[in-house]
């Protein structure tokens, strides 16, 4: 199995991914290790200076100016957890939450959050024997961070809420026990360090990041393949083309164009004076600059979460070095909302130019194949309705692109008066990037019936192996038949990568 250093600094959205599928043990690295020592020797060494320090011998929130004795510190971190522990909705999935866990030990590890080493041990612990906490995905504002879902991870930490071990779901003192480890009594600062921080909607987003990223690619294959299957033109993908307009996601789109359709033997087909089509609509002809911005948003969104996940987002920051601890803001979700909005409106688009092209395919005025690709139109209605749910799906997206990062909602009595909704952003990116998915699928379905009726001709070659490896799930449809299988048939080679052409 892979292995997975952490350091604070070096985590990469790969690395996530990874780790949150359980392919890599994680571990911390030595310099980290001396760093969260130092941090930690710093806030007990203000324990006793009879000065107040936030979230360390004080209330939170509004209740910041609240001194807490000596003898409640337990229990004031403890009583932080329980009562943060808030969530609601359905839980993150395995490997959210397994994200979740990576990206706060990270941070951890970062040496500024003033945590002992056991409490960091025992987070890495709990990726190591698999004792996955059970966390809520909403409830979530961005403002202190992702304070409910980071305060059910930390409810696994005390012994409590709930965790899947061995797979059953399971009380947390129960799990920890079945795979051999102890909860923790968390010290001054520590449930702090726990739940302030941007992981949730990072864990959520980066997984959707790495999901989007393949889907640009996806959405090059299906869009050749219908191009071939109508007899579209090549020549809007020239270099010469890109080049004049100098948008490097639309350049990167079209050069992957050019290579999925070089060498077609159906495009050679209509060339010439024969060939009576003047231009293509744009859901063909401009593949290259829709495709292109998407990938230009992905970009975006991926250099803010790459970041994300090595930055220090607790409050207050101990900087062991000067001797400081001080209050801040970057618990503050707005960076990552808003590229997880931009990346939710980014793939969005690729299902809408896919959904128009379904469409071409379909409507035999259009396309010049028999109506809805059926073989006996009227008794059978073929892909008719392939088209309608991917219009349904291109209609939803349009509802959960609207950025969540332009809203806020006061909370905590006002002290936290501008919030950023980040985790909205990530489950709304999730669903958008589930649905395009599917949409993109069934392109590939449809457009794989296209290329059946244009036989003998062949289209270009990696056009044809994706249509010989979607027909390895799916054959010709000859009559009608439950499309919904043949869709989640398409969807599981995507999922699988089978399409990554």
């Amino acid at each position: 199995m892979a292995r997975v250093v952490i350091d604070g600094e070096n985590l990469s959205l790969e690395q996530i991914e990874t780790v949150a599928r359980g392919g890599a043990r994680v571990e911390l690295a030595p310099s980290a290790r001396e760093r969260v020592r130092a941090a930690r020797a710093l806030v007990e060494a203000r324990l006793d200076d009879g000065e107040p320090h936030y979230g360390i011998n004080t209330g939170f929130g509004t209740l910041a100016e609240i001194r807490i004795e000596r003898r409640d510190l337990e229990r004031l971190q403890r009583n932080l957890i329980l009562s943060h522990a808030a969530g609601t909705g359905a839980p993150l999935s395995l490997p959210e939450a397994r994200a979740l866990l990576l990206l706060r030990a990270n941070v951890l590890a970062r040496g500024h959050s003033g945590i002992r080493e056991e409490t960091l041990d025992l987070v890495l612990g709990l990726l190591e024997r698999d004792c996955i906490p059970v966390v809520p995905e909403r409830g979530s504002v961005g403002a202190s961070g992702d304070l409910a879902p980071l305060a059910h991870l930390a409810l696994l930490i005390i012994g409590e809420g709930e965790a899947w071990a061995s797979g059953h779901r399971l009380p947390g003192r129960e799990a920890l026990a079945r795979v051999g480890l102890k909860p923790v009594v968390l010290q001054a600062k520590e449930g702090l360090a726990l739940v302030n921080g941007t992981q949730g909607m990072v864990a959520v987003g980066s997984l959707v990041q790495a999901r989007a990223d393949r889907i640009a690619g996806l959405a090059d294959v299906a869009g050749a393949m219908t191009l071939e299957g109508l007899l579209g033109s090549h020549r809007p993908f020239e270099e010469a083309i890109q080049a004049v307009r100098g948008q490097i996601g639309q350049a990167a789109a079209a050069t992957h164009l050019r290579a999925l359709l070089a060498d077609s033997p159906l495009n050679a087909s209509h060339q010439g004076p024969g060939c009576h089509r003047v231009q293509d609509p744009y859901s063909l002809r401009c593949m290259p600059q829709v495709h292109g911005a998407a990938r230009d948003g992905l970009e975006f969104s991926r250099g803010i979460l790459a970041r994300e996940a090595n930055a220090s987002t607790d409050n207050p920051l101990v900087f062991a070095s000067t001797g400081d601890i001080v209050s801040g803001g970057n618990f503050h979700g707005q960076p990552v909302s808003l590229a997880l909005d931009v990346l939710g409106i980014a793939v969005s688009h690729l299902a809408t130019i896919s959904e128009r092209r379904v469409e071409q395919l379909v409507n035999p005025m259009l396309s010049g194949l028999p109506p809805f690709l059926a073989r006996n139109p009227g008794l059978d209605s073929g892909y008719m309705i392939a088209q309608v749910t991917s219009a349904a799906l291109v209609s939803e997206n349009k509802v959960l692109a609207h950025p969540a990062s332009v809203d806020s909602i006061p909370s905590s009595a006002g002290r936290e008066d501008h919030v950023s909704m980040g985790m909205t952003s990530a489950l709304k990116a999730r669903s958008i990037v589930e649905n395009v998915r599917t949409c993109l699928a069934i392109e590939v379905l449809v457009a794989a019936q296209a290329l059946d009726l244009r036989r003998p001709l062949r289209p270009a070659a990696r056009v044809a192996e994706a249509h010989r490896r979607v027909r390895e799930v799916v054959p010709h449809l000859d009559e009608d038949r439950e499309l919904h299988r043949d869709i989640s048939a398409v969807c599981r080679l995507v999922d699988e990568g089978a399409l990554d052409l």
